[in-house]
């Protein structure tokens, strides 16, 4: 027979497994699973739940993806972020991409607008 705790349990769980997908699915492969992170809204905190659960779950569920999870609630806003310190490549291959993508932006801020 199941306990009293049985519906929140499995609640919880259910938690668990739609942050894990949702951090998956942000995961670039070219990392190496490194430099994981999710940002979540008010919007979604409310519909998760309880911020303290959600917190619990996310680390959980970094957890299971082998990041060394941490949380930070900024302005209603959870960012969950893994901190595992990254190897020196892929730091390269990911400060490239950061620089590849601040060049984009500026080209496209130089581009003539037509109105």
């Amino acid at each position: 027979m199941p306990t009293k705790d049985e519906p929140a349990r499995r609640r919880y769980e259910k938690l668990v497994e739609r942050l894990e997908s949702l951090m998956r699915a942000g995961l670039k492969p070219r990392y190496e699973g490194y430099y994981g992170q999710l940002i979540l809204g008010r919007d979604d905190l409310t519909e998760m739940g309880e911020v303290k659960d959600v917190r619990r779950a996310a680390r959980e569920a970094g957890g299971r993806l082998g990041w060394k999870a941490t949380t930070q609630l900024v302005d209603g806003r959870l960012f969950v972020l893994d901190q595992w310190e990254v190897p020196e490549e892929i730091e390269r291959l990911a400060g490239h991409s950061a620089a590849d993508a601040i060049d984009r932006a500026r080209d496209e801020a130089r581009r003539p607008r037509l109105t």
